[in-house]
């Protein structure tokens, strides 16, 4: 692991965002909550939740970090037809909540994989990035469009 206990305590906050597409028939199934695993949504926004959380036990040499923050949006878009996740990450420590972020989407979307597996196995989980981070010596990012 990196050494970061020189480095100054600062507010740091990363958002990452992803999608996943489907068939139609299983958004309808998803927005009209008939799947038999229950409800996707607030599910999905809960694994969220608490892979941000247990990140830095799922990738070796993250740092452990106290979260002040969790915020993890799951929304229907009929365009894709898919649902789209946002995940924003907030701390205040030495290092900050990329990883964070990053896990939280990815953890959002693999449950509704999991939740919808059982009439579309042919979903696809793609664009998951890091969108912008505040704080740290390093400074803030902001991903292109």
């Amino acid at each position: 692991m990196v050494d970061v206990g020189d480095k100054p305590f600062s507010m740091r906050s990363a958002l990452a965002s992803g999608q996943i597409r489907m068939k139609k028939d299983t958004f309808n199934a998803i927005r009209d909550n008939t799947l038999a695993k229950g409800d996707v949504i607030p599910v999905a926004r809960l694994a969220g939740i608490q892979a941000a959380k247990r990140t830095a036990e799922l990738i070796p040499l993250c740092h452990p970090l106290p979260l002040s923050g969790i915020e993890v949006l799951v929304n229907l878009d009929e365009d894709l037809p898919g649902l789209r996740v946002e995940g924003t990450v907030r701390t205040t420590s030495q290092t900050g909540v990329e990883m964070e972020a990053l896990t939280a989407v990815a953890v959002a979307l693999l449950t509704v994989y999991d939740m919808a597996k059982a009439v579309d196995r042919t979903m696809v989980i793609s664009d998951i990035v890091l969108r912008e981070k505040r704080g740290g010596t390093k400074g803030d990012f902001t991903a292109g469009p």
